[in-house]
């Protein structure tokens, strides 16, 4: 007994209530988490059908003003011809590599211009 009279847990009783405590905030904490992992979720859904609803918005508004206008209605197409790229890779190369043959001054050194060197022994 204390010196008021009561009388002091056990020490098994302490130990228990820490354990008791560590899983309410092991709970509390996983809760949290758990929360915010959804909350994140919902925000980049939610602006994933903002930025759909802004788009179709933006495309139904295109729509209504080709039929008021009385043009036709172009769909939206990425124009890309495969053939155009090669052509700007061929363009491209052309640039870096020498010069035809045919072509005078063509910018390459003429042979009495090359010196033949001769190696020496690495010591």
């Amino acid at each position: 007994m204390g010196a008021r009279g009561r009388a002091r847990p056990a020490p098994a009783a302490a130990g228990n209530k820490e354990l008791v405590l560590n899983e309410v905030v092991a709970a509390a904490i996983r809760w949290a988490l758990r929360i915010m992992v959804f909350v994140m979720g919902a925000v980049l859904f939610l602006s994933l059908l903002a930025a759909a609803c802004l788009l179709a918005l933006m495309w139904a508004a295109r729509a209504l003003w080709a039929r008021l206008t009385g043009r036709p209605a172009t769909p939206w197409a990425m124009r890309m011809d495969p053939r155009a790229g090669w052509s700007t890779v061929r363009r491209s190369t052309a640039r870096w590599t020498a010069q035809q043959a045919g072509t005078p001054g063509a910018g390459r050194a003429s042979v009495a211009d090359v010196t033949d060197v001769q190696p020496r022994e690495i010591r």
